[in-house]
C-alpha cells in the first residue's frame, strides 16, 4: 500500500441495503451505544426507509454510492455496517477482517467483491483475508476499529474487546502504517467499542472526544500526532459522542468538492462554533437514522465502507 498515494477522501462508498434488520443480542454486551429494550413493531421497514433516505441524500450531493442488497439468509441483522468486515484501498487491495460476534461473520460477501470487479468497473489486485484471527479470539473490526489517516499512513485505534492490540500492530506492519493505539471509555467507564464513534479524520480536520481518553499521556500523544499532520482538532463532548457526532465521514463529490456525512441526531448536537469549524473544510450532509442508531448502536459512518479501489482503465483511481 505504501507505494500508492491515497487520498483521505473516498470517491465512492459501499452500502448494504438491510433485509432483516433488528437488534443483535450477540453485540449488546460490548456496545454501550446499543439498546435492546426498544419496542419497535417493524424495525426492518423503518431501517430500510432510513437507509434509502441516506442513499438519496448522498447521491443528491454528488457522492457515488454502490448499493448492494443484503440476503435474507443467513440472518445478518448488522449487515448495514459493511466497513466492519471489509476495507478497500488505492493499490487495489481488499482487506477482510475478523469480527467478534459469530453471527456477524456471515456478513462477509465474496460476491460483492466479485461484482465490484466484473460489473461496476473497479480493479481488485489482491485480497488480504485476516478473518482467521477470529478463531483465535482476536478481533479487528475494519474501519470501526481503525480510523485511518490514509494520507500520512497513521492508524488510530482505541482498544476494546473488538480491537486487539497485537492484531492492530500486525495490520500496521503489513500495510506500512504507524499504529496509534489508546484507551477510550464512556461515562460509565466502559471501553468505547469502536474508534469511529469517538473520532473522525478528514483531510484537514479531526473530530475527537478528548474526554473519553482518560490517560493524559495518551491524550497528548494523539493530539500531538494530529497536529503534526496538520489536522485542526475539533473537540466533541462525551454527550455529543453519545449522539454519534464523532461517527462522521468526509466523502468526495462529483464536482470535486466534499461533504461530511453524519446523522441528523449528530448534526443537531453540534454547537455553532463546531459547525463553523467543520464548514471551513467541507459541508455537512445529514440524514435521520434513529432506528439504526438505537437498535444497532451505529450511525452513518458505520454504514459507509469507503471505496478507494482504482477504476478500470486508470492507474490509481478515483
Amino acid at each position: 500500500m505504501a507505494s500508492t498515494k491515497e487520498s483521505q477522501i473516498a470517491p465512492a462508498v459501499l452500502m448494504i441495503r438491510p433485509a432483516r434488520f433488528g437488534v443483535n443480542a450477540e453485540t449488546v454486551p460490548s456496545n454501550a451505544f446499543q439498546r435492546d429494550d426498544v419496542e419497535v413493531a417493524d424495525p426492518q421497514a423503518l431501517a430500510l426507509q432510513e437507509f434509502d433516505v441516506l442513499v438519496s441524500s448522498l447521491q443528491k450531493q454528488g457522492v457515488r454510492v454502490e448499493v448492494f442488497d443484503d440476503t435474507s439468509e443467513p440472518w445478518t441483522p448488522d449487515a448495514v455496517f459493511p466497513g466492519n468486515w471489509v476495507s478497500f484501498h488505492a493499490d487495489g487491495s481488499v482487506v477482510l477482517y475478523p469480527l467478534m460476534a459469530p453471527n456477524r461473520r456471515w456478513e462477509r460477501r465474496p460476491d460483492i467483491i466479485e461484482e465490484l470487479q466484473t460489473q461496476r468497473g473497479y480493479q481488485v489486485k489482491r485480497i488480504e483475508d485476516l478473518s482467521g484471527a477470529e478463531l483465535e479470539g482476536r478481533h479487528l473490526e475494519g474501519t470501526g476499529s481503525l480510523v485511518l489517516d490514509r494520507e500520512h499512513h497513521v492508524a488510530y485505534a482505541c482498544l476494546s474487546p473488538r480491537t486487539d492490540v497485537k492484531l492492530l500492530r500486525e495490520w500496521a506492519r503489513k500495510f506500512d502504517y504507524e499504529p496509534m493505539e489508546f484507551h477510550a471509555v464512556d461515562k460509565g467507564g466502559k471501553s468505547v467499542y469502536h474508534t469511529d464513534v469517538m473520532m473522525c479524520i478528514g483531510n484537514r480536520f479531526a473530530l475527537l472526544c478528548l474526554a473519553s481518553i482518560r490517560s493524559v499521556k495518551e491524550r497528548r500523544r494523539i493530539q500531538r500526532r494530529l497536529e503534526e499532520t496538520d489536522h485542526e482538532i475539533i473537540p466533541i463532548t462525551a454527550q455529543q459522542m453519545r449522539e454519534f457526532a464523532g461517527n462522521a465521514l468526509q466523502l468526495g463529490t462529483r464536482d470535486g468538492g466534499s461533504v461530511l456525512a453524519m446523522s441528523m441526531r449528530a448534526e443537531r448536537s453540534l454547537t455553532p462554533t463546531q459547525r463553523l469549524s467543520m464548514e471551513k473544510y467541507t459541508r455537512i450532509v445529514s440524514s435521520p437514522v434513529n432506528i439504526i442508531e438505537t437498535c444497532a448502536g451505529g450511525s452513518v459512518r458505520c454504514m459507509l465502507a469507503e471505496i478507494f479501489l482504482p477504476r478500470a482503465g486508470s492507474s490509481n483511481g478515483a
